[in-house]
């Protein structure tokens, strides 16, 4: 099943992201056998996290779903997970380079 999934990334002085950023779309896929409750990507040297990406919708063990993030800066990505139960993940990666994101 795919879960569609926007997230807007301001900078972290509040202003909007400049008018030439483009989207940055990629599969996000889990490999795991607990939901994913919340993903989380912020860009890498941003000292806090932006909004779940999910929103509440979870994405089912073995799912995966596409996620757009608008306006995004770069492709080097801080990435955060929290599982239905209470395991959380953190990793890094270049979006850009696979157009995916698999956790397992």
């Amino acid at each position: 099943m795919t879960l569609r999934m926007i997230l807007a990334i301001a900078t972290a002085s509040g202003l909007a992201a400049p008018a030439f950023a483009d989207d940055l779309s990629f599969t996000l896929s889990n490999l795991t056998a607990t939901e994913l409750t919340e993903f989380y990507a912020s860009p890498v040297g941003n000292d806090n996290w932006e909004e779940n990406i999910l929103a509440g919708n979870g994405l089912a063990a073995g799912g995966s779903g596409e996620v757009v993030i608008a306006g995004a800066q770069g492709c080097a990505y801080d990435l955060r997970m929290v599982f239905a139960d209470g395991d959380v993940l953190q990793d890094n990666t270049d979006i850009c380079a696979t157009g995916t994101y698999t956790i397992q």
